[in-house]
């Protein structure tokens, strides 16, 4: 299986899958798309075109990614644990035998396949078959949302946005929301802890205005990275490389030296000025379920904008989980497990489910072996990149199945004792979260739902879990089976 080179062949893919409906009907981009979607990606339905949208020149494309198949297809893979199989393959470094100099010797092969991957520049891109500058660089060509009925306006929710770091030239990709002011203005939501901030930081302190680019569209595995917490050493467009398993074609934007994906179906160039005073932005019905409030943010001015002669305009709505982002983070959550075992070779497995919306809720199965390991893994977890956010971690055995909350919940809350096992510490708090005490910093709560240990001051015996004799237990089912009457599933 190939991963789709754009968003033709994912739309095309899913099509033939099933997985797909087309909506001749008009609708309207103002709250009415949302009212349509939201229904569909909570029970699991799948994805929509609809052809017709009033207002705008193009179809759109949502609910692309809605389901665990779906992101498996977007990344060219029958299940996303391959992904992760070749990610582990990539970070093994170790050898039965040797020191330091024979483990890297070993490693720069598999460095070497990453590198491989990185993007290919090109000439005449699709995404440049119509260039669009002036007055004829317009966001009313698109279908733009307004999600929800408290929304500041309408929002390009799908986006990769490119920016380049002023002194090194680096480029970051990352999903940023953008409320549309007018036709050729938007807000530019990056938080402090992103990359794109990070380079609007650095303008800003040399005096100079930073291009920016906003791709929508392209391989579905160049979205997908967009959205992902990758290291600070790996780029996105490497890593979408890695994901494809083939170069990601770029192409040098029409008005600045950012690069672009070659195959996007809709290119917004432009810049922002570090020097203009930030412009209120929000409030927008967000992935907590709650609205995000109104904050200042930098104003992205549009000089261009370049597409395919036709065109899909991608987007997505977030808000009471589970929606379709919840897949997206499911992707994150089973591709990057290598990468935090990698650090922490005792956790067997993590989950973050849907009610967590990401960054409320973790949790993690270890393979504990001694006293105070949980909260070893707790507290190595909250330096971890964007797990900077999580607010509470749950660390249980490495025998619960954590990807079952449920079952996780049970084991945890049967071994704790509160007062001992509960531990409460301060850190970053993600922009999104209205209850922190302040806006970037709240209180975290880890939990230690292991079994204890002696030399963690238990005493008495620990008593084993409940469990019917296996033998017995199969030659039950099977007769339960020949009755006709219910059984759990494998």
């Amino acid at each position: 299986m190939q991963a789709p080179n754009n968003m033709r062949q994912f739309i095309d893919a899913l099509d033939k899958r099933g997985e797909l409906r087309r909506i001749s009907e008009a609708v309207d981009p103002y709250l009415e798309v949302t009212a349509l979607a939201d229904p569909v990606m909570k029970a699991a339905g799948p994805a929509l075109v609809f052809e017709k949208v009033k207002g705008a020149r193009c179809p759109l494309a949502i609910n692309l990614f809605g389901s665990r198949a779906r992101m498996a297809l977007a990344l060219g893979v029958e299940d996303l644990e391959q992904i992760a199989a070749r990610l582990r393959g990539l970070l093994e470094m170790e050898l039965p035998s040797g020191g330091l100099v024979a483990k890297l010797m070993a490693a720069l092969p598999k460095l070497k396949e990453l590198k491989s991957f990185a993007p290919k520049q090109v000439k005449g891109a699709p995404c440049q078959e119509v260039v669009l500058t002036g007055d004829n660089a317009s966001l009313d060509l698109l279908p733009i949302l307004t999600c929800w009925p408290q929304d500041a306006g309408p929002f390009i929710t799908l986006p990769q946005v490119i920016t380049a770091h002023p002194d090194t030239g680096r480029h970051n990709v990352g999903m940023y929301r953008l409320q549309r002011f007018d036709a050729q203005t938007t807000g530019m939501h990056w938080h402090r802890h992103k990359g794109g901030a990070e380079h609007f930081r650095r303008a800003g302190e040399l005096g100079q205005k930073l291009p920016v680019a906003v791709a929508l569209g392209g391989p579905p595995a160049a979205i997908y990275a967009a959205c992902a917490p990758l290291p600070e050493n790996l780029p996105e467009y490497m890593f979408c490389g890695f994901l494809m398993q083939r170069n990601l074609e770029v192409v040098k934007a029409t008005t600045s030296g950012l690069m672009v994906p070659a195959q996007a179906e809709v290119i917004l160039e432009g810049y922002v000025d570090p020097a203009e005073p930030l412009r209120v932005e929000g409030p927008f019905g967000d992935h907590t379920g709650y609205y995000s409030l109104a904050d200042e943010y930098p104003v992205f001015h549009i000089t261009a904008i370049t597409h395919r002669k036709k065109f899909v305009y991608p987007t997505t709505i977030v808000g009471i989980p589970p929606m379709e982002d919840y897949y997206l983070g499911m992707a994150t959550e089973r591709i990057f497990l290598p990468l935090i075992q990698t650090v922490l070779p005792e956790v067997i497995d993590y989950h973050m489910p849907a009610e967590g919306v990401f960054h409320n809720l973790v949790f993690v199965a270890i393979d504990k072996q001694h006293p105070g390991q949980a909260y070893k893994v707790m507290n190595a977890l909250w330096g971890q990149g964007q797990m900077m956010f999580a607010k509470v971690i749950v660390v249980v055995d490495g025998d619960v199945d954590v990807q079952n909350p449920q079952r996780a919940w049970w084991e945890a809350l049967n071994h704790i004792d509160p007062q001992r096992d509960v531990l409460f510490t301060r850190g970053p708090a993600d922009a999104l979260d209205h209850a922190a005490q302040l806006p970037f910093l709240h209180t975290k709560m880890g939990i230690d739902g292991t079994k204890k240990l002696k030399g963690e001051g238990f005493e008495r015996e620990w008593p084993d879990r409940i469990e019917m004799t296996p033998e017995v237990q199969e030659a039950a089912l099977e007769r339960l089976r020949a009755w006709g009457l219910p059984t759990p599933e494998k």
